[in-house]
């Protein structure tokens, strides 16, 4: 495989997850955990699949997967933010209980043929030698993830409502305080970000790993979308990054399995897993010592460790009580 052809595989790979990466991204930067990532995506996986396949609209299928998304999310939110309970205990029973949903409700349409997402070149840019290939020769769901990149990092950083967002994480009692109805603006992002993860699901079943099965070949995307999350210290560009990252991992992974045929074949394809999570540990160090140890060393590693430098909302997964 030749880099530019490695490199359009990357990018196309990584779509599905980057809808689910700054979904969550938006739901966490409101100070809300949504666990059920996982079970989400499965579901709404299913539920496109199922909607494109009776309708043989696309549209209509991720709309449905989103509708999916959001509702999970919102179930998320709703136990938290206005009956106290654990973002983390709901979200857990939730992933779990949409992925056997997924499965149970989507048995009779297993292995079926349905419609898919065309491969639509863009006229002129796809033509340009070396950037062309990698960018611009895909499909609508890959273009759509390059808009949702670049318009995340504008609303965050400028934006007044991307300010709101901040700081409902932050600190929501100030906030509230400036007059931010906090339970309100943290609700209609986890909602939003439960839309995007429906989307993800749907990308899945609809174009990347086409109809529905079980295996769905999406499991454990859930969580690696949380970690991703970690990994780009909850900012739209380099959760992106990551998002690519954990592409990358996986197309070197099939490139090893065809190299080195005589490793058993699920080993490569659990490796970008545990890889992934490593690198969280690195990121761990570099928070925790690596500032301190290399802040006198060359320029190139201070960029390094300050770029990497992650630091989560103040107040991520605790339910704010509003006064009166």
């Amino acid at each position: 495989m030749d880099v530019i052809l490695l490199l359009a595989n990357v990018v196309s790979n990584a779509a599905p997850l980057i809808f689910a990466t700054l979904g969550e991204t938006f739901t966490e930067r409101a100070g809300v955990i949504n666990l059920s990532l996982d079970g989400t995506i499965l579901l709404s996986a299913m539920v496109g699949f199922v909607v494109a396949y009776s309708s043989h609209n696309l549209i209509l299928a991720f709309a449905c997967a989103g509708i999916v998304g959001a509702l999970i999310a919102g179930i998320v939110a709703a136990s938290s933010l206005f009956l106290g309970l654990s973002q983390v205990a709901v979200g857990f029973v939730l992933t779990l209980t949409c992925r056997d949903l997924a499965y149970f409700l989507g048995d009779a349409y297993t292995r079926l043929n349905g419609p898919q997402v065309n491969h639509l070149s863009i006229p002129g840019l796809a033509n340009i030698p070396g950037i062309g290939p990698i960018f611009f020769d895909h499909n609508v769901l890959v273009y759509a993830s390059y808009f949702l990149i670049g318009l995340s990092c504008l609303y965050f950083y400028r934006t007044k409502y991307g300010l709101v967002l901040r700081a409902c994480g932050e600190n929501p009692k100030a906030a509230y305080a400036r007059g931010i109805k906090v339970k309100i603006v943290q609700l209609g992002y986890t909602l939003l970000g439960g839309f995007l993860v429906g989307l993800a699901g749907a990308s899945f079943s609809l174009c990347f790993k086409p109809g529905w099965g079980r295996p769905q070949g999406a499991e454990g995307i859930g969580w690696i979308a949380l970690a991703i999350v970690i990994f780009g210290g909850w900012d739209p560009f380099k959760v992106a990054l990551g998002a690519y990252f954990f592409s990358l991992l996986q197309i070197l992974s099939i490139l090893f399995q065809n190299w080195c045929p005589s490793v058993p074949a699920q080993v490569f394809q659990v490796a970008p897993f545990p890889l992934m999570i490593f690198m969280l540990v690195i990121l761990h160090f570099s928070r925790q010592k690596a500032y301190h140890l290399w802040q006198q060393g060359p320029v190139w590693v201070r960029f390094l460790i300050k770029f990497l430098h992650t630091t989560p909302p103040a107040a991520l997964g605790s339910s704010y009580k509003e006064d009166g």
